[in-house]
């Protein structure tokens, strides 16, 4: 697959006739979920429900949330990661163990690592290393629970926001593409995700995770350049045709890092 996820959706693997109308919903990726979405006395169901899908439906391409290392559910669902090729990828939960990670890594599939616990922050430089990972998303509600923080706190809100200012430090500097904002739970209010994932995109997350179909327009939008933005890069290119070195655009200076900003916006049309 091998390539930056803007607005994929969570499917529980328990409910894998869903599968299909995700794939038609916008979303750029379908994720189906054994971890949290599958109680612990059902995964043998999940998997098996998943592994009819992919057998039924040999053209299909999902990523698969496994469960975390310390699970004792981790070989069936390496298992049957490695057995199917329409598993395009997997995404690591609770990733705090280089080891760990290596070991999903093995498969030779893309992994998308998940931040949700302070051991994952502290052992983010060793992380962000190992070979096949493509971009880490951030998991607020597990980290929130982990961490022992207030919800809806300004001191929870301070210490999230020191998780993904680590989170996109680390992704940067090890070459990883911009990582995914967490998840937002409530589906019925678009004005708020819009912009929660909005404030995201200005940090400098690459995209975030959808739990339900209502999400992903708004989802989408918020990671889109606006028309003005568009506009503007637009109007530096062409102004970068027609001078060298340093020029000007709106009245304002353009050097080589604000033409590069510009080359961003439009390659993420």
């Amino acid at each position: 697959m091998a390539t930056s996820l803007r607005c994929p959706l969570f499917v529980p693997a328990t409910r894998a006739g869903l599968i299909p109308k995700a794939q038609a919903s916008g979303a750029d990726s379908v994720i189906v979920d054994l971890e949290d979405a599958v109680a612990m006395d059902r995964k043998d169901e999940a998997r098996d429900a998943l592994a009819a899908f992919l057998a039924n439906d040999p053209e299909a391409r999902v990523i698969v949330r496994i469960n975390a290392a310390d699970s004792g559910e981790l070989d069936a669902d390496l298992a049957l990661c490695e057995g199917h090729a329409g598993i395009a990828g997997i995404m690591s939960p609770k990733a705090e163990s280089r080891g760990a990670l290596e070991r999903v890594a093995r498969l030779g599939k893309p992994v998308w690592p998940l931040l949700e616990t302070p051991a994952g922050v502290l052992a983010l430089e060793s992380l962000t290393r190992v070979a096949g990972v493509e971009q880490f998303a951030f998991g607020a509600l597990d980290f929130a629970f982990e961490a022992n923080l207030t919800p809806d706190s300004d001191g929870g809100r301070a210490v999230l926001d020191y998780a993904r200012h680590q989170l996109l430090m680390h992704s940067h500097a090890a070459g990883l593409m911009p990582p995914l904002e967490s998840v937002y739970p409530d589906f019925k209010s678009p004005e708020r995700l819009h912009a929660i994932a909005l404030r995201a995109r200005d940090m400098g997350f690459g995209g975030m995770l959808c739990i339900h179909p209502a999400q992903i327009e708004t989802v989408r939008t918020a990671f889109s350049p606006s028309e003005d933005e568009l506009g503007w890069a637009q109007r530096v290119m062409d102004a970068s045709r027609r001078n060298s070195g340093a020029f000007q655009v709106d009245g304002q200076m353009v050097d080589a890092p604000v033409l590069a900003r510009a080359q961003r916006i439009l390659a993420l049309n």
